[in-house]
């Protein structure tokens, strides 16, 4: 599964402020502790989610680089460990004091890595035609130096003696009573004696790949497209995350998209508007002609089916529609005003070339008449 939004965890807007996210985190918090829910079995879970959305959001590095680039542009910033964050008491003991921790650690176990979501802007025609697009992805990846492990070629870690290799020390203030992150080995179960010059000891580089993404005809802005095994790299062995691409449709010059239908505005003169004639439109396959019948108006739509987008999961294409936009012309020379006020002289003498102008009038005049009342 991927990552919810860090918003959505919490609960509060993008917008929020420093206060308003740490009441947000007090309050889940509370709820969530693994020690309040001896019970359920997903409050270590939930309670681990909500502390890595506090600790990116609270942090305006942190939480500017998720706003622009989504989960991808702050996890090679979090450090080793199974989820990219360090123990998940450390925060809990920030917000409420007296130095609890829980959870995190975890001994020597493998840890699968973390999902990744990468945010890919496409043009109209790309996300309807399909395209093969190449990205470049910031990721965690084992260290090759020492395979993962932390310790320096020629070397291994050695068994917490603190811990026994546990990761873990329970402690009791209060009314909780609570799992602390071993402070000899910081979770990890092991004693690195001598780091890898790598990686300094976190068995996982920050690196960049490029991977060949395959976007199917027909996605739309939102749908995402997974690459298994190419998220985060596993702890201690573990397996990789997956790398979730999602696609967003740039906005077009001409057409709009709602869902498999495409919208156009075509303009027309008021000569053609008037007498009728043809045109050619545009398609996004080429081009159509339309037949404009005689007095059309602006705001007449006409429908060119199969000429819109066909579904990704299959289906019949969807429409095209075209509305017509009658543009009054600017720029005029004196001859060709001369004309439209000799032009004009001829509709004053009935009422039948202007319906809608006679009517609104009539109105109007009603309007102002009964005001006298």
């Amino acid at each position: 599964m991927s990552k919810r939004d860090y918003y959505q965890v919490l609960g509060v807007q993008k917008n929020a402020s420093e206060d308003e996210l740490k009441k947000a985190y007090r309050r889940l918090a509370m709820k969530y502790h693994p020690d309040r829910n001896q019970d359920n079995k997903n409050a270590e879970d939930n309670f681990k989610e909500v502390k890595e959305a506090y600790e990116v959001l609270k942090d305006p590095q942190k939480r500017a680089a998720y706003d622009q680039f989504g989960h991808a542009g702050i996890e090679g910033a979090m450090g080793g460990g199974g989820t990219g964050f360090g123990d998940f008491g450390d925060i809990f003991e920030t917000v409420f004091g007296g130095g609890f921790r829980s959870g995190g650690g975890g001994g020597n176990r493998a840890f699968r890595g973390d999902d990744l979501r990468y945010d890919l802007t496409l043009s109209l025609e790309e996300v309807v035609a399909g395209a093969d697009v190449k990205i470049r992805v910031p990721t965690q990846v084992v260290c090759e130096r020492c395979h993962g492990s932390g310790a320096r070629p020629g070397t291994s870690p050695k068994t917490c003696p603190s811990c026994n290799g546990q990761g873990q020390v329970r402690v009791t203030q209060g009314f909780f009573s609570v799992q602390q992150t071993c402070p000899s080995c910081r979770g990890a179960g092991q004693i690195i004696s001598e780091h890898c010059p790598t990686c300094r000891g976190n068995g996982r580089i920050q690196q960049h790949k490029t991977l060949s993404v395959k976007v199917p005809a027909g996605v739309d802005s939102g749908d995402r497209i997974r690459l298994s095994g190419e998220g985060e790299a596993g702890v201690n062995g573990g397996p990789p995350g997956d790398l979730y691409v999602q696609i967003q449709a740039r906005p077009h010059p001409i057409f709009s998209r709602e869902d498999n239908h495409l919208f156009c505005e075509v303009p027309i003169s008021i000569i053609t508007a008037a007498l009728g004639g043809e045109l050619e439109a545009p398609t996004l396959d080429g081009r159509v002609v339309l037949k404009i019948p005689p007095e059309t108006q602006t705001g007449k739509v006409f429908r060119i089916r199969g000429k819109g987008v066909k579904p990704v999961r299959g289906g019949l294409a969807g429409d095209l529609h075209c509305r017509i936009v009658v543009e009054t012309p600017i720029n005029l020379t004196p001859h060709q005003k001369e004309l439209l006020r000799e032009f004009e002289k001829t509709m004053h003498k009935t009422k039948r070339h202007s319906p809608k102008q006679s009517s609104w009038l009539d109105g109007v005049k009603k309007f102002f008449e009964d005001m006298k009342i």
